[in-house]
């Protein structure tokens, strides 16, 4: 062998190792960007999931939603107070439990009750929480409103979220209270009940449509709320009180 093969041979073997210590180090550096990537992401859609999730965060967040679309609109309200209706549609019914909710009320007729009857029903409820939720924020007159400082929530699965409505010095606030209930499957938070001035919406509404049930069945309620979500909105109604 001469030795100038020999000196090629060396030369590429040079070479051949110095390829291979920049892919090394470009491997190194490669692997280190996805972990660093990987990392970011993962904390990052943690901290959004426990964002997401947390129902105080949220409380708040609706609310600041719609109490200010309801002052930025207040005009058009004062016009034509079942606006509100479209707002809740659009600002509220998202963080809002509608089966849940309609269920509750059912109690023992869902089982009894066909896929068909079940479809009607929680459509027909959806569009009777509408209606109540609006007929309840038509106390909102633009006042300052206060949502309850956040708790630890621990491992509870159900918690009560109070907004305070402020009305003049000496009288007092208007209490609205969110229930909220935590889905054991999913992990994420929604409002199930509103208590309006200390009267629970669904045990109000099981009371007054248990003789609905009992006697017409499931078919005989989503008639009547039905009727019921097209009542107009009328700010000068005072809330129930518990009899």
């Amino acid at each position: 062998m001469s030795i100038q093969n020999t000196a090629t041979q060396k030369t590429v073997i040079q070479k051949m190792f110095c390829f291979k210590k920049v892919l090394q180090q470009f491997t190194g550096s490669v692997k280190k960007a996805t972990i660093l990537m990987v990392l970011v992401s993962t904390t990052a859609f943690a901290a959004n999931s426990s964002d997401r999730n947390n129902p105080y965060i949220e409380m708040q967040s609706a609310a600041d939603k719609v109490f200010t679309t309801i002052k930025t609109q207040s005009a058009k309200i004062k016009a034509d107070p079942n606006r509100l209706k479209e707002i809740v549609k659009e600002d509220l019914l998202q963080y809002v439990q509608v089966k849940y909710s309609a269920a509750l009320v059912l109690g023992n007729y869902y089982k009894s009750a066909s896929e068909a009857q079940r479809t009607a029903y929680f459509a027909a409820f959806e569009d009777y929480l509408v209606q109540a939720f609006a007929q309840a924020l038509s106390m909102y007159k633009g006042q300052p409103y206060q949502v309850e400082s956040a708790k630890d929530i621990g491992n509870k699965t159900f918690l009560s979220i109070r907004v305070l409505l402020k009305q003049s010095d000496t009288a007092q606030p208007l209490r609205i209270d969110f229930l909220w209930r935590k889905n054991t499957v999913t992990g994420e938070w929604k409002a199930y009940d509103l208590v309006a001035e200390g009267v629970s919406m669904i045990t109000t509404k099981q009371n007054e449509w248990a003789t609905i049930l009992r006697q017409g069945g499931i078919d005989a309620l989503t008639k009547e709320l039905n009727s019921q979500a097209k009542q107009n909105i009328d700010p000068n109604k005072q809330p129930e009180k518990n009899q």
